[in-house]
């Protein structure tokens, strides 16, 4: 629906776009499109459960609307207040939605106009990029330099967070350079393609976190018992653990991933309950020699 209603506007935004182009007149610079992609970091400043991020949306673009206006008071506070409306999207691909918004607005645009580009990539961008920043980004860098913490690096959680941080940086230019170089007619081009992206990254994240899963959460059954055949002489231990590695292996550390998932998913669980319920259920079964992790 939101696709839909940005392929509708495109005719009207591109025709404004091409006034643009005959006249020449443009306001902002390539600088002006940097700082506001840089602000994208301000997009949580002052969220809430009225309007989500719509104060920090009018904040990113504070400096954009006071060079459009001037020293036109009245139009700026108007701008301001009008963009504080509900907004919610991801602050990583924010800088593509910016760009569109200012060289509408670089272009003529009203505020509805611009409004409605802005309220249509706002669902599908934060689909995208949510799924790439925190299923799959994330996800990534964390088993690489885990791994490395565990191996006695002990800088890693410093490139952790240099590599996620200098990636999610890197997005935000590339989204804010292409929105700005592009302009409107960038929707019409991604429309049938952000389901795509959307589902292409949610599958990296998926197969990520399964092997984050299978190689970090070590949970194996230590229950072992004997049995002596009929007409055998000796006795054989059937190990249960050993059982399941041939069924499927890294069974007990999916399914209770799975179980995490659930309770954030369907019980709203916060991360302190999850943590005080695997201490607990770690130490129980552990005593009772039921799971180990050797």
């Amino acid at each position: 629906m939101a696709i839909r209603t940005a392929t509708q506007l495109l005719t009207q935004q591109t025709q404004v776009r091409r006034n643009q182009e005959m006249t020449g007149s443009k306001v902002f610079t390539k600088k002006d499109y940097l700082i506001t992609t840089l602000r994208a970091y301000f997009l949580q400043n002052g969220f809430n459960y009225s309007n989500y991020q719509g104060l920090g949306y009018s904040l990113v673009m504070y400096p954009a609307f006071k060079k459009l206006y001037g020293n036109d008071k009245a139009k700026l506070a108007k701008s301001l207040e009008e963009n504080t409306e509900f907004y919610n999207t991801n602050p990583n691909f924010l800088p593509f939605i910016t760009s569109i918004h200012m060289a509408m607005a670089d272009g003529g645009a009203d505020y509805e106009e611009a409004r409605g580009i802005k309220m249509a990539l706002m669902g599908p961008l934060a689909g995208i990029g949510d799924s790439l920043s925190q299923f799959c980004i994330a996800p990534l860098f964390s088993s690489i330099f885990a791994s490395l913490a565990m191996s006695g690096v002990t800088l890693a959680p410093i490139f952790f967070l240099l590599a996620e941080n200098i990636t999610l940086l890197a997005i935000k230019f590339g989204v804010g350079a292409y929105g700005r170089k592009l302009g409107t007619s960038m929707i019409d081009k991604l429309s049938s393609q952000m389901a795509v992206i959307s589902d292409t990254a949610a599958m990296i994240g998926i197969t990520v976190i399964a092997g984050l899963a299978a190689t970090f959460v070590k949970m194996k059954v230590g229950i072992s018992y004997t049995v002596t055949a009929k007409g055998a002489s000796g006795k054989s231990v059937i190990d249960i653990q050993q059982m399941l590695d041939k069924i499927a292996p890294a069974l007990l550390p999916v399914l209770y991933t799975l179980l995490m998932y659930y309770l954030i998913k369907k019980r709203h669980w916060t991360t302190y309950k999850l943590v005080i319920l695997t201490v607990v259920l770690g130490i129980l079964l552990s005593t009772c020699k039921i799971l180990t992790t050797a």
